[in-house]
């Protein structure tokens, strides 16, 4: 766990490298957090959903296909439980093996609790794909961090122009591994940097200025990628943060990440302690990019949820679906392969939400997984991220 802590703290050492752009807009941002969210001009029922704009087009095929989900026990094995299980119950049982046996009853009802509801949402997602969506059919890879840090991931460690072709590399070898899907390159910008100090605004992050923001946006556009702007609240909420960016998540290939890691309440520091959030905040999130589609006729909205430990993200099987905002959870521990598949299978296989996304280090992970590697996950990731 300390090195955990001691990476995690680089990226805040990288955030502060941002606050000094960030300065002259505090006061600024400060006074916009109080404001209400915002809310996009309601157009005629009529008008036509926008899956496309010049430069940019999400392939008809992405919104087809199959929905991976994890793979329930062999029946064999599950009976060979159930065996198990009733001779235990006769049996006596000492007080260390009655707390063991309590754990893996509890463990089993939050597994079968997670298999039905991945399938009354795989059957309600199938019949509602609106035009536009990205998955089923498709995956994204993403490079993740921000331009003024080499430490915050691969995003800003290189020249703008490396990292693209690097990006376009690193997206044609999961194409070359599943050709059954078209593979759309993203990036994700920290558009909101937890920090170590309170700053001007008290609230322990920094939001970086619209000259950062339109930087990556031209980035993206150049070269037809999607773009995703991620939050670290620190002490702040994510309906404050979410306000400054909603003009950008107006545009169809903008979409929205949240790092659980950084939403640390109103007296903790970020980087001291893991943050957490619950499903009445992905909900809450998520209704304001449904409205946001509906009043603007956009493709649906991602939503990706960042997790590496459990009480990150709380209530798992009661955030609530919407074809206007596809959720993504996205295992984001690193180490090496066998932490990194007991991680996935804790926070997506045995939690299932609706699409599983994964996160690979280019440092921390020693020894790195392959593309062929990463998608021999159960169940398979259909959003991939580089950090």
């Amino acid at each position: 766990m300390s090195g955990r802590y001691a990476v995690r703290l680089l990226v805040l050492a990288g955030g502060m490298m941002v606050a000094c752009e960030n300065t002259r807009d505090a006061s600024a941002s400060k006074a916009e957090a109080g404001r209400p969210a915002m809310r996009a001009q309601t157009i005629s029922n009529g008008a036509p959903r926008r899956d496309s704009v010049t430069g940019f087009t999400v392939p008809a095929q992405c919104a087809r296909g199959s929905i991976p989900v994890p793979r329930k026990p062999a029946l064999a094995h599950a009976d060979s439980i159930r065996v198990a299980s009733a001779a235990a119950d006769t049996a006596p049982k000492s007080p260390k093996a009655a707390r063991a046996d309590s754990i893996a009853r509890a463990r089993a009802r939050v597994r079968a609790d997670s298999l039905a509801v991945i399938a009354l949402q795989t059957d309600s997602a199938a019949t509602h794909r609106l035009p536009g969506s990205l998955f089923p059919g498709c995956r994204v890879v993403a490079y993740y961090g921000n331009p003024m840090s080499k430490r915050m991931g691969i995003l800003g460690e290189i020249n703008a122009d490396s990292m693209l072709a690097r990006l376009a590399k690193q997206a044609a070898a999961y194409a070359a591994v599943d050709s059954t899907r078209p593979v759309l390159p993203a990036l994700e910008l920290i558009a909101t940097v937890a920090q170590a100090g309170p700053g001007q605004s008290g609230l322990y992050r920094a939001r970086m200025p619209d000259t950062l923001i339109e930087r990556v946006m031209g980035w993206a556009e150049a070269h037809h990628y999607l773009v995703i702007l991620d939050i670290q609240t620190g002490r702040s909420t994510m309906a404050a943060e979410m306000v400054p960016l909603m003009k950008y998540l107006s545009r169809p290939y903008v979409h929205l990440a949240l790092d659980p890691e950084f939403s640390i309440g109103t007296k903790r520091v970020p980087g001291k302690v893991i943050g957490r959030i619950d499903a009445a905040d992905v909900n809450a999130v998520s209704s304001v990019l449904a409205a946001l589609v509906d009043s603007l006729a956009l493709p649906p909205k991602m939503l990706i949820v960042h997790r590496f430990t459990t009480p990150m993200l709380s209530n798992h099987q009661k955030i609530k679906l919407d074809p206007r905002v596809q959720i993504v959870i996205d295992m984001d521990g690193f180490g090496p392969p066998h932490l990194k598949f007991g991680s996935y299978k804790a926070y997506v296989h045995d939690r299932p939400v609706q699409f599983a996304g994964f996160k690979v280090f280019y440092k921390n992970d020693k020894p790195m997984l392959t593309p062929a590697q990463v998608l021999e996950l159960d169940p398979v990731p259909l959003f991939v991220m580089y950090q």
